[in-house]
């Protein structure tokens, strides 16, 4: 790991982060020219994620697009903690500590306290069979909280916020629609209150009616909660509506990125361009 520390103007930084598959070899290591797409012809392995830098201020929302295979996915698990890098550095706050070299503990603490998660599969991100409300409780237990009427008061304001009826909260999750599912995910997420929060494709699938209540309301979040948000999505649509910024990714690299305007009315890289004209 790399020992450069974060820049204290971003609340979230990741440098040349890495994730590779297999275990590379000097033609992939030495040579990523060589590589077919993100794959060694030679050792085989699979650099799923290569050398990707972002930043986000406080309060900005940042998107991330491309298409399956991409490596969108394996980032967002790396910016949870979820996955295990080949290299890099990441930071919060603008922080020393590479959160890539933390002990578990500390990982623990990090994604129960600082960061949010919302995945685009709900069974991901909730106990399906547990009751709403425990669903809730459980990310304030795991950073610390023991009061039960607080988590109680926490999880009525939460579920009031995200339009879900406080009548339903000793419902399971199984019992819901997709689309309150979500909500259900989202209002776990915010929970403690991290000032960062992921959303993997939280859109997909839904009713386009649905998915505009959804949006409306992670728009809302942010607006009001003050969060930042890292926002994963092949939908332009949903990325033009929610980012600030906009990131490209294709075979685990960044190719372009800059303000969301930007690269979806004037994108300079061909890929960038193949991806907006698809969605005229």
């Amino acid at each position: 790991m790399n020992n450069i520390t974060g820049n204290p103007a971003f609340a979230l930084e990741l440098n040349e982060l890495t994730v590779r598959y297999g275990p590379g070899c000097p033609s992939c290591g030495e040579s990523p020219e060589s590589l077919d797409r993100n794959r060694c012809p030679v050792c085989g392995s699979v650099w799923a994620v290569r050398g990707v830098s972002l930043r986000a201020r406080e309060g900005e929302t940042l998107g991330i697009v491309g298409e399956s295979g991409s490596g969108k996915s394996t980032l967002m698990r790396a910016l949870h903690l979820d996955e295990a890098p080949t290299s890099g550095a990441y930071f919060l706050d603008g922080g020393e500590e590479n959160l890539f070299g933390v002990s578990p503990r500390r990982r623990r603490y990090i994604r129960d306290s600082l960061l949010g998660m919302v995945y685009q599969n709900p069974y991901l991100g909730l106990r399906m069979f547990f009751s709403s409300g425990a669903n809730v409780a459980e990310k304030l237990i795991a950073a610390g909280s023991r009061n039960v009427r607080g988590m109680t008061e926490r999880a009525e304001y939460l579920f009031r916020y995200m339009e879900i009826p406080f009548s339903r909260v000793k419902e399971p999750p199984r019992n819901f629609s997709g689309g309150m599912q979500q909500r259900v995910q989202i209002a776990k997420a915010v929970a403690n209150n991290p000032p960062v929060l992921l959303l993997d494709e939280v859109t997909t699938g839904l009713d386009l009616s649905v998915q505009a209540r959804v949006l409306d309301l992670i728009k809302r979040v942010q607006r009001e909660f003050g969060v930042t948000m890292i926002v994963v999505s092949h939908d332009l649509a949903v990325v033009r509506l929610l980012a600030d910024r906009t990131a490209v990714m294709r075979d685990g690299v960044i190719i372009e990125q800059g303000l969301t305007d930007r690269i979806l009315e004037d994108p300079r890289h061909v890929y960038t361009q193949t991806l907006v004209n698809s969605m005229l």
